[in-house]
């Protein structure tokens, strides 16, 4: 899973917020160090890091201000991963072993630990009060919403409104206050700060719907894990939810999805109704619908390269095959 193609001058500047990514985790521990470098290095689009730098854009842009947002960002959603890995019993992540399946669980654990607390150090370099204050409450919600998804495995019953909800808080909110920092940083006036957590948002719906899109439809090297890994841990998302609602799909794919519970069955039946039915075409016509919003909110913004730019990765999110 590669870093996405940047513009410009970015790419320097992500060139630098790359090494010293991997630098951030380095240094306390050697143990520590391996397992957190395991999944840095397994790479990643790294969109969180440039939407701060692409909000900064639209301020006074002063990387060294910048990347004490960007790394930390990462760094979180990196050690959600880690949890996340454990949470589901993941053997692979980006086509390389999850620290879970080399170290095991409580060597997984502690490593994400480690690296949320190297997020706050850096963190703890920024003066404005704003900025750690929308950071911290978007941590407490991203762990409500992991809780809620560990409640609701396996729950067939759950509404496209529970699904949306939980995703808010599971990924679109962090990439949302990326681009919001990074403007906030920059001391870009207040109104473009919030049209660019707008468009982060919307962008960041579409992201995950897209993502659950390709853990039915996608192949093991286009994820970077087995395809219908979603289902297999229990996560219901959005296409099994809209293939749920179809009355000539719903019982047969119930009967699958306690099968799949039960583990007396793979995911294969399971996948082949869902493609069956409209629940995928649902589910990219929403992401769709997601993605005019994010233009919308862009469209309010001053010309320049950058707001090019952010329309084009949301073309990215909303076409991207991996």
């Amino acid at each position: 899973m590669k870093r996405i193609q940047m513009f410009g001058l970015l790419n320097k500047d992500m060139d630098q917020i790359e090494k010293e990514l991997y630098r951030s985790v380095q240094g306390d521990d050697e143990l520590l160090a391996e397992t957190s470098l395991h999944l840095l290095k397994a790479g990643g689009k790294r969109l969180r890091p440039v939407f701060v730098l692409m909000g900064g854009k639209f301020g006074k842009y002063d990387l060294e201000k910048l990347k004490r947002i960007a790394i930390p960002l990462e760094l979180i959603h990196s050690a959600s991963l880690v949890h996340d890995d454990v949470i589901d019993d993941a053997e692979l992540r980006r086509g390389e072993q999850t620290v879970k399946a080399k170290w095991g669980d409580k060597i997984a654990m502690y490593t994400g630990d480690y690296i949320y607390a190297k997020a706050l150090v850096m963190t703890s370099e920024l003066s404005n009060p704003r900025i750690h204050q929308i950071l911290s409450r978007a941590m407490v919600e991203m762990s409500i919403g992991e809780m809620e998804q560990i409640r609701d495995f396996f729950n067939s019953e759950q509404s496209v409104r529970h699904y949306l909800r939980r995703i808010r808080r599971k990924t679109a909110l962090l990439i949302a206050i990326s681009c919001q920092l990074g403007a906030l940083a920059a001391d870009a006036e207040p109104g473009t700060a919030k049209l660019l957590y707008d468009y982060g948002y919307n962008v960041g719906m579409a992201f995950q719907i897209r993502d659950d899109l390709l853990d039915l439809s996608g192949t093991e090297k286009q994820i970077g894990k087995p395809p219908g890994s979603d289902m297999r841990q229990g996560n219901i998302t959005l296409p099994v939810i809209y293939s749920l609602e179809d009355h000539q799909i719903r019982g047969p794919l119930l009967t699958e999805l306690a099968s799949i519970r039960e583990g007396h069955s793979g995911v294969g039946r399971a996948i082949d109704l869902i493609l069956s039915g409209e629940g995928i075409s649902r589910a990219e016509e929403l992401a769709s619908r997601y993605i005019s919003k994010a233009l919308a909110a862009l469209d309010q913004l001053p010309s320049n390269r950058t707001k090019r730019n952010l329309k084009d990765i949301a073309f990215f999110v909303t076409g991207r095959a991996y």
